[in-house]
């Protein structure tokens, strides 16, 4: 999936698992940029008794460079507070939530959220309250009500929601990791089998977000708004990152625990599927180690990726030109390491400079599109990825038909793609209530009870 258990050890690490980033002007508010961060990989809604949160131990981080260079300059920082009313019993509400001070709820959440620029650290909201989890029509009647509760506006300009949502994500990931099997094209495969309509193993399940809207001008490097796409300061650079303490000590009764030492990073997050495809296996806890800057160091990867070795020999005689192909891919750099230059795609630029890095990159001059199309800049909508990424965006066929050469005639015209490279897909499309209209744009999140078991 975008970063869903993508690296060895954050597999085993869930709640500082960083599994999608998305970076957006607010299409109810186009003065302001939304920033969602989402954590803990494929959560199960009947998750009880101990259902789903952030982790006290973890420091959430969501980083922007506004000049270029791929180092933050602009930094929010989240850290979290589970409460407990009652220890003596088992019970994560003794009754129905009605609020979010309701004494029924026994296991409660809150947070802090600092911010950092060029001016230091101040901390912009404290005592924030997260939802409950969705656990059915009796715990939870109201659940919509609770969520818009949590969603809290502070004094600096700043909107936030940190709690659980829908998983936006969408991704037939049976076939993708079976061997690239992709269902609506499985009778081309190395293995044929009938065609068959793309399965989305997410569309029943939940992810615990962090999202942020900001005033464009509390972003940019001069305080403005930016009106001009052309312009260097209308582009910001994106990611999300988690931290832990370097130590961690436990006692013998499992009882008291404690943290110390320096933050060291565990998990981080700019384009999609970037360390899922990408990167290969033996460098992947690495790079979630390493900070964009670094990312030079995996610039061979991206010029040569090994699924666009793979997909001639996955599908025999289906790509014989992206076969012929052994020039290094600039495009998929454009693409992931620096941002498309201006002259590429008519209109649009989102360059940050010749410095290598994984960030998504947002041209915030570039106004919401009145009618978004799933396909992005590919289906000629600007406002879409790789402009930053909205939660629709259909980042998979995106990449998929990237890696797979329809965008490598942008800067080498006379390739001529595999007529295969325009077409190639998972076949899997977000549901209805995926996704809502307003901030914090995932929709509810699925209800313990009443999401099926098969």
């Amino acid at each position: 999936m975008s970063s869903h258990r993508e690296a060895p050890e954050i597999s085993k690490d869930p709640v500082a698992d960083n599994t999608d980033v998305y970076a957006f002007v607010s299409p109810d508010r186009p003065d302001t940029v939304t920033i969602i961060t989402n954590y803990i990989p494929l959560e199960g809604p009947a998750g009880g008794p101990n259902f789903f949160e952030f982790g006290d131990d973890v420091r959430y981080s969501i980083y922007i460079d506004n000049d270029g260079d791929a180092k933050p300059d602009v930094v929010y920082q989240f850290s979290f507070d589970s409460r407990l009313r009652n220890p003596n019993t088992f019970l994560y509400n003794t009754g129905p939530i009605g609020s979010l001070s309701d004494p029924n709820w026994n296991r409660r959440q809150f947070y802090s959220i600092k911010r950092r620029d060029r001016h230091g650290t101040k901390t912009i909201g404290s005592g924030l309250a997260s939802p409950p989890c969705n656990i059915g029509p009796r715990s939870t009647p109201h659940y919509p009500t609770l969520a818009q509760a949590a969603v809290h506006h502070l004094p600096t300009g700043e909107t936030v929601f940190a709690g659980q949502r829908n998983d936006g994500f969408f991704v037939d990931l049976g076939s993708i990791f079976d061997l690239g099997d992709l269902r609506p094209f499985q009778n081309l495969h190395l293995i044929p089998t009938p065609a068959a309509p793309g399965v989305d193993p997410l569309k029943d399940l939940n992810v615990h977000t962090i999202a942020i809207q900001v005033p464009i001008k509390h972003l940019t490097r001069d305080g403005s708004r930016p009106t001009n796409q052309a312009s260097a300061k209308a582009v910001l650079g994106i990611w999300g990152g988690a931290s832990r303490r370097r130590v961690k000590v436990i006692d013998a009764a499992n009882d008291a625990r404690g943290e110390s030492g320096p933050w060291v990073q565990v998990s981080r997050l700019g384009n999609p599927l970037f360390n899922e495809v990408i990167v290969p296996l033996g460098k992947k806890d690495r790079w979630n180690g390493s900070n964009p800057v670094g990312d030079w160091a995996y610039a061979a990867n991206v010029e040569h990726p090994e699924l666009a070795k793979l997909l001639p020999v996955l599908y025999p005689g289906v790509f014989p030109n992206l076969a012929g192909l052994s020039a290094a891919r600039a495009d998929l750099v454009a693409i992931l390491l620096t941002g498309i230059p201006p002259g590429i795609v008519p209109g649009f630029q989102n360059y940050t400079g010749k410095t290598l890095a994984d960030m998504l990159r947002l041209n915030v001059a570039i106004p919401p599109a009145a009618h978004p199309k799933p396909l992005g800049i590919l289906g000629g909508d600007l406002a879409g990825y790789p402009n930053g990424r909205r939660v629709g965006d259909d980042v998979v066929t995106i990449e998929l038909r990237a890696i797979a050469g329809a965008t490598y005639p942008l800067v080498k015209p006379s390739f001529t793609p595999d007529g295969a490279a325009s077409l190639v897909t998972d076949g899997v499309s977000p549901g209805p209530g995926r996704y809502q209209s307003t901030f914090p744009y995932l929709g509810t999140p699925h209800s313990g009870f009443d999401t099926p078991s098969s």
